[in-house]
């Protein structure tokens, strides 16, 4: 009985086949999501990469080097090694080099992903926004598009600012007037150029319909 029992126990091991833990995770993923990338499409071995490839492979796997991991756009984007190194590039400096406060940067990608529906962006990004000091009451807002009126003035105009540009697609001129001149002129070009740069991530999250990670709970209200 205890020799059966053992057999019982490794039989899907040495048949192959994965773990009871990794059957029921794939179980739940929509059919055309590949198990172990977390989207529409396998991902890509290293070995097999051009050398531009092995690079993002291994920058987006070393530990801290973003948010997700391979498991995310870093991985749908080893499908184009020529554009992914200069998407990388505009991303970085936008996010941490152009001078974008912390706390406005985080609520435009908020706002962004927001608009956007962009489950997979929102849940990398709140706690992010919180961890650069975004209140949760502005967070709520944004999350339930609620009414900007009792927030900071810049808090509220850059979330006045992505609703317009992604839901109204029309900037009005007091909302262009007040970003302005809170901002300057340069920088407010820099914040748009950041919610334009998530929302195409967002645009390839959504046609690859990249996954939350195991253990993630979905965070935006979305029907």
């Amino acid at each position: 009985m205890r020799i059966a029992l053992v057999l019982a126990a490794t039989m899907p091991l040495v048949l192959g086949a994965p773990p009871a833990a990794t059957q029921n995770a794939s179980a739940t993923l929509p059919a055309d999501i590949d198990p172990h990338s977390g989207f529409r499409l396998p991902l890509p071995k290293r070995a097999e990469l051009d050398e531009a490839g092995k690079k993002m492979y291994d920058e987006a796997s070393r530990p801290g080097a973003s948010l997700v991991g391979l498991q995310g756009p870093s991985g749908i984007r080893l499908y184009s090694t020529k554009t992914a190194p200069w998407l990388t590039s505009v991303n970085r400096h936008l996010r941490f080099e152009a001078g974008i406060a912390p706390r406005i940067r985080e609520i435009a990608i908020l706002v962004t992903a927001r608009e956007m529906d962009s489950q997979f962006e929102w849940v990398a990004h709140e706690p992010e926004a919180l961890k650069e000091g975004v209140p949760q009451s502005v967070i709520e807002v944004i999350k339930h598009r609620r009414s900007t009126q009792s927030l900071d003035q810049a808090d509220a105009v850059v979330i006045a600012l992505g609703r317009q540009i992604w839901r109204d697609h029309k900037v009005d001129s007091a909302t262009f007037a007040d970003a302005k001149a809170l901002f300057g002129p340069h920088k407010l070009v820099d914040i748009v150029l950041l919610m334009g740069n998530y929302a195409g991530t967002a645009a390839l999250l959504t046609a690859f319909d990249m996954q939350l990670h195991p253990g993630k709970k979905a965070l935006l209200p979305i029907p």
